[in-house]
């Protein structure tokens, strides 16, 4: 009783948001929609300090045009300012993004961002209140019906999006073959040090590589897997492969990343099996 005493009013609260978040998307008051969003351009890549922290990303200088006056405003990305850039190259574009007349109150996207509905709120709290429900018909008519309730709308998503991972895992292989192949250097090696109360102190560290591409591009970049030995990388020589048509698609180690794709649609058929038959034992048990 005390369980349907919670859920009831978690339902209620969820159904009532849920709509309301739709109905100011319709109106056009979200703040995705009251946000200005402009295209900005890297002019400066600063170099990072051997033994510094990667706390903030790689550290750049921006240009972009007010959306008002159409004059050239240039910013950093010094402190928290949205998506950490852990890929910088001169002229790579930049979303930037910022309140309807708060033009200091800028936020940084790795690729510049097309106009949002503000529709992600709203499916959360619709996601929340179904998942109450479920819970709310389990402890009224046995939990079965959970199963039932979470098993199969979930194996259906999950059936649904599988030809779209596999098509994504094929052209991502496709994409890794076609990729370009030069030497790079790990410049410095990064130290974060985090002391936890119940774990202790660790250590984190992150290599950042320099590359220029073919066309004589400079890439800065955090190299965060598939390098061993990453604490003593520094001012090793290694080889880099990326995509022509996006630098900040790399690889050290193009092996792991296509079993990495290997392994996702695995991981996704086997939870459309797992889930189905969670719904197919409720069905059976009721």
């Amino acid at each position: 009783m005390d369980r349907e005493k919670f859920l009831a009013p978690w339902c209620a609260v969820w159904a009532v948001l849920a709509p309301a978040g739709y109905g100011m998307a319709l109106a056009g008051v979200t703040r995705a929609q009251r946000t200005v969003r402009r295209t900005g351009r890297i002019e400066q890549v600063r170099m990072p300090r051997h033994g510094g922290s990667r706390t903030g990303g790689i550290s750049v200088v921006i240009s972009y045009r007010d959306a008002t006056s159409d004059e050239k405003v240039t910013v950093t990305n010094d402190g928290e300012r949205g998506e950490v850039i852990t890929a910088a190259w001169e002229g790579r574009e930049i979303g930037v993004s910022h309140p309807r007349g708060r033009p200091h109150a800028y936020r940084l996207a790795n690729t510049p961002q097309e106009p949002g509905r503000g529709l992600g709120r709203p499916t959360f709290a619709l996601l929340l209140f179904y998942c109450g429900l479920v819970a709310l018909v389990a402890v009224g008519w046995g939990w079965p019906w959970a199963l039932i309730g979470l098993g199969g709308p979930l194996a259906v998503f999950a059936a649904v999006h599988l030809p779209g991972t596999v098509r994504s895992k094929n052209h991502r292989i496709e994409k890794l073959a076609a990729m370009d192949t030069v030497r790079g250097r790990i410049i410095a090696a990064l130290k974060d040090v985090t002391v936890d109360q119940d774990n202790g102190t660790s250590t984190t560290i992150t290599p950042v590589l320099s590359f220029t591409t073919h066309d004589g591009t400079a890439v800065t970049a955090h190299s965060t897997s598939n390098l061993p030995d990453t604490a003593g990388s520094y001012r090793r020589d290694v080889t880099v492969r990326y995509a022509p048509g996006d630098l900040a698609d790399l690889t050290l180690d193009r092996a792991a990343e296509r079993r990495g794709e290997k392994l996702d649609v695995v991981v996704n058929a086997l939870a459309v099996v797992v889930l189905l038959g969670a719904a197919v034992v409720g069905m059976a048990m009721l």
